[in-house]
């Protein structure tokens, strides 16, 4: 009796919807506690000009009752780029130990618009289904859900998944299909493998070995780079620099320090 009382409650809570194994990887680039800070330029008149700062954090913590990496991303523009326009954004995710997203957030002033985007994800009959909310500037509401077979990534839980890849069996060139979803609607993207370069950060002489990627949306018809993102090539895969291409300009982040990595940094070039 009570091995099948086991069994009815394990079936139950595997039609629940609560595994999500099929939209996972296997973490090793990153550790609870780690924290990574940038500096943010922006291109004004072919000059590149200190506009803000960027800090990334993530740390073990709970969702819904059990583990979960919680990452938050935030990011300041100065008073030099407050003169042209506002960027006060903050982004969270929560996504399981094994980097299947679970819920994630957006807040962000941009210019003079402040909107914020939220999902909800859960994972019924093996599908990935959305539960997505919207506030728009005008303080107005959206909600919608969606349902696809297929995996369901959010800026923040692509970002994890992207540090996890084993670039020794890539291909350069090589497309990575990585559908994202905001609050509003889907888009046909993907991470495009560029191959290997050595980048020094500008006034320092820190130099890495890095793997290079480029984030890619299809929309009208055409093929938009959104981010091109250098990483460490070591265990760690740590964005050292990231190429921004905005609808108002190009924007960069360097890296500018690191604390409590999970592996040596090995690509680290003196």
């Amino acid at each position: 009796m009570k091995t099948r009382i086991l069994m009815i409650s394990i079936l139950a809570f595997l039609a629940s919807g609560s595994m999500s194994a099929q939209c996972g990887i296997k973490n090793t680039a990153f550790k609870s506690g780690e924290f990574l800070f940038y500096d943010l330029y922006f291109n004004w008149k072919f000059v590149w000009v200190k506009v803000g700062s960027a800090g990334m954090s993530t740390v073990m913590s709970l969702y819904d009752g059990r583990q979960a990496y919680r990452t938050s991303l935030v990011t300041r523009g100065n008073n030099k780029l407050d003169k042209f326009f506002t960027m006060r954004d903050t982004l969270l995710s929560y996504c399981d130990t094994d980097l299947s997203p679970l819920y994630f957030r957006k807040g962000a002033r941009e210019g003079d618009r402040y909107y914020v985007d939220e999902l909800w994800y859960s994972y019924p009959q093996g599908n990935c289904h959305l539960k997505q909310h919207r506030i728009n500037n005008d303080g107005t509401h959206k909600w919608q859900e969606s349902k696809y077979q297929n995996c369901i990534y959010d800026m923040m839980s692509i970002f994890l998944r992207a540090r996890n890849f084993d670039a020794s069996k890539m291909k350069k060139g090589e497309n990575i299909p990585m559908p994202v979803s905001d609050a509003r609607h889907l888009s046909n993207s993907w991470l495009k493998y560029r191959g290997k370069e050595t980048f020094k950060i500008e006034g320092t002489n820190e130099k890495y070995r890095c793997l290079v990627f480029s984030f890619i949306e299809r929309e009208d018809g055409k093929n938009h780079e959104l981010i091109r993102f250098f990483v460490t090539d070591d265990a760690n895969h740590i964005p050292v620099r990231l190429d921004m291409f905005l609808s108002f300009g190009s924007a960069k982040a360097f890296l500018k320090s690191y604390k409590g990595i999970r592996n040596p940094m090995t690509s680290r070039l003196k």
